[in-house]
Order: C-alpha cells, then structure tokens, then sequence
C-alpha cells in the first residue's frame, strides 16, 4: 500500500487533498476481508446452535424445548454487542482504531476457542451451559468492538452515482461466510456419522474460525492503521463519539436506521438458521443435502446482492429497499408454507428466501446514515446496527421455531411481515424528517 507524506497543520497541501490517494477499491477489499470473516464465525455458531448444541448441552430434556434453550443463549450476543459497540468506542478514543480492533478481534478468536473446547453437559453439567452462554455474551462484544468504520469510509470515498455499488460490498460477507461455514458442515454431515459429528466433529468449524480471525486481523489492520486512511477518517469525522451525546442529538435517527432495516434482518434468519432447526426436527431429510439445498440458495444471494448495487443506482437506495420490504411481504404470505411441502416446496422457500435475502440486505446497512451528518455517523451507523440486529433478527431462529411448533408453518410469515411493515414505515419517517429538514 501506498503511504502519503505525513501532512501537518492543515488537511491540505496545495490544493491537493490527503484522500487523493485513498481508493474505493483498497477499502473494498478491507471491508469484504473483515465482514466474511465475521459473518463466518456468526454462522458457524448459529448452524451448532441449530444442530449440535441442543443435544450436547440441552440432554435433560425433549428435543424441541432443548433446540429452543439453545436458540435463547444464540440471541445472547446480539443482546450484548451494543455494550461491546460502547466499550471499544472508549477504547478507541484513549488508545486508537489499531488497539481497538486488535483487542476485539482477539476476544473474538478467544470465546471462539473456548466454545470449541468446551466440554458438553454430559462432563460439565450446567456449568456447561453457563460457558457457553458466557463465551457466546464475548463473541457479542467482540463483535461490537470489531466495527472500524470502513464501510462509511468506503461510503463516503465512492462516487455518488455508485454508492449503490460500494454500499453492496460489505454486505457480500453474509452469504460468503454462510457458504463457507455450511460448507464445512456439509462435508462434516457427509463423511461423519450423525453421533461423531456431535461427539467432537462439530468443533473442528470453531478452529477454522479462529484462524480466519488471524488473517483477516491483519489484513483490515494493514488498512485502518495506514496513514492515508487515518488521515481521511479524521478529514470525515469518522471518529467515536459518546453515547450519551449521540443519543441527546441524533437518537431518533438510530431507531429510525434500525428499523429501515428490519425486514432484511427478519429475513436473516428465516432462511438460514430457522430452517435447520425445522428439518432437524420434523422431517427425515439428510442434513448435508438440506445445507447443499442453502449453499446453492447462498450463491443466488451473492449475485442477487451484486444487483442491488445496481439497481440502488439506477433507482435510489431507499426506493430499493422499499420495494425489497413489499416482496417480503408478499413473500411472508405464502413461503412459510412451501417449508412443510415436500422437497420442491423447501427449494422454492429456500432459493426464493435468499433471492429476497440478497436483494434487500445488498443495501440494508447504512440506507439512512446520511442523517447523522458526518460528525455522529461512525458511532451512529454502529450503534444503528446493533439495534437492528437485536431487534430484527436476535430472536427470529427462537420466535419462529415457536410459533412453527406450537401454531404452524403459516405464523413464521407475521414475523417477516412486522418486519416489512417496520421498514416500510420506518422508511416513510426518515423521508418525512428530510423533507422538513429540507423545507427549513
């Protein structure tokens, strides 16, 4: 990488501005870098938590009550990612983005390890649990703490006329890790015993993890501590502000953020973690061909997130989300049927599901950033996350699995249409706000 003199006083020299050498693409890679491996340690818990953890940790009791025990400690992290957003926001402001992100990421490949080595309840009794929930609340705050604001850098560096594209990148990590974690669990489901792969096959997908950390680390290191890039996050604002103050000037805008994107996130989980869950306990389908079933689902979600740069270009961020937020609830209203309709039905609920996925998730991070201004949209764009996170997707694999189990496939599709109502309205609020902004 290219290093710009180091410039003193003033972010000018001559007329000629330090971004100049900051490159869209250079960043680009950084955040798909980062994100993947991210999402990759996300999925790899979600798909144990759906087919390994129950029995492992939950023996004491029915399969269904276990699967949703396990659920409830997977919504853990995302109860406790804003605390870890905040805390490494402080330690950002006293040590630097580089020590910040080290020590996150580190703590993320620690809780990592441990849910690797963590012995089950058969060894342990509920200490077991207790771990598990334990190094499940560190992987949330780790998480929190790995935001290093390279997505609005990446924002704010690209064209205008392609922030579409850029804003899409970031958000190719999800069904990139999903491919790679199920992946790994696929050939675990296809070369192993169903009883091997719980007894200690299961961890191996948690040793990969761990090391995807070191690289990645090193790699979004070599970007956020770069001359240049500092240089320009500071020309951008891009840099944490408390809590407090954010939530006194802009806290509207961080509920509204989060529920512009509440239909994407509602669907997060419906079409990767839920379904799992659902085959493992109501049908006789192999696990390996119901994860290749996703894998291929995946891939449709990778070229459907490539089209939503596009379109978001040619149409508008916000008019694409909600248009995406519509199809959802369309979706919602005949999909959750398709999951109990045989194999054509689940591959039609399955491809469709991570089409809509990709489309709406392509531009569902940072749609309404731009209403922050630029000295609360780091903390404000993190933060805005979280919320939408827990809101919309924490509990989805749990609230679903219930209602499956207790009312019937067709009341999963509620939870997806409250998430699309929440977009839709949250969307026509923000509009309202600009235009009164706009009007004074």
């Amino acid at each position: 990488m290219h290093t710009s003199p180091p410039h003193h006083g003033t972010t000018h020299d001559h007329g000629r501005t330090a971004h100049a050498d900051v490159a869209p693409g250079e960043i680009a890679v950084g955040v798909v870098v980062g994100r993947t491996s991210e999402y990759f340690d996300f999925f790899v818990y979600g798909i144990a938590s759906a087919l390994v953890f129950p029995t492992l940790f939950f023996p004491f009791t029915d399969h269904l009550t276990a699967t949703m025990y396990s659920f409830a400690v997977f919504a853990l992290a995302f109860v406790t990612r804003p605390i870890g957003t905040v805390l490494f926001m402080w330690i950002q402001r006293r040590w630097g983005r580089g020590t910040k992100l080290t020590a996150a990421l580190f703590l993320l490949g620690t809780a990592t390890a441990g849910i690797a080595f963590l012995p089950g309840y058969s060894t342990l009794g509920v200490a077991s649990i207790g771990l598990l929930a334990f190094f499940r609340m560190l992987q949330g705050i780790a998480l929190g703490g790995s935001w290093d604001g390279l997505p609005s850098l990446l924002a704010l560096n690209a064209p205008k006329e392609r922030r579409g594209w850029y804003a899409m990148l970031g958000q190719l990590g999800a069904p990139v890790g999903f491919i790679v974690a199920a992946g790994v669990f696929a050939y675990l489901y296809a070369a192993l015993p169903s009883d091997e792969v719980r007894d200690w096959g299961w961890r191996y997908p948690f040793f990969v993890a761990f090391a995807i950390n070191v690289v990645a680390l090193f790699a979004r290191l070599r970007i956020v501590v770069a001359e240049e890039y500092v240089q320009r996050m500071g020309e951008l604002e891009l840099e944490p502000k408390p809590v407090a103050e954010l939530v006194r000037a802009k806290g509207r805008h961080v509920v509204i953020g989060a529920f512009a994107a509440l239909a994407s996130y509602a669907l997060f989980h419906i079409v990767t973690i839920f379904p799992l869950s659902w085959v493992m306990l109501f049908t006789e389908q192999p696990i390996h061909a119901f994860l290749m079933l996703q894998i291929g689902g995946a891939f449709l979600a990778c070229g459907a997130t490539v089209a939503s740069g596009l379109i978001a270009d040619r149409i508008g961020r916000e008019r694409t989300l909600r248009g995406l937020a519509i199809a959802i609830a369309v979706y919602s209203g005949f999909a959750p049927n398709l999951l109990g309709a045989g194999g054509a039905g689940q591959a039609v609920f399955i491809l469709l599901g991570f089409v809509l996925l990709g489309l709406s998730y392509g531009q569902a991070a940072g749609a309404v950033t731009a209403n922050f201004g630029s000295a609360y949209r780091y903390t404000g764009a993190a933060l805005t996350s979280d919320l939408a996170w827990l809101i919309g997707a924490a509990f989805a694999p749990l609230v679903a699995l219930g209602l499956c189990a207790r009312l019937g496939l067709p009341y999963v599709g509620v939870y997806l249409l409250s998430g699309a109502a929440a977009t839709l309205g949250a969307l026509a609020l923000s509009k309202r706000l600009q235009a009164k902004r706009s009007a004074s």
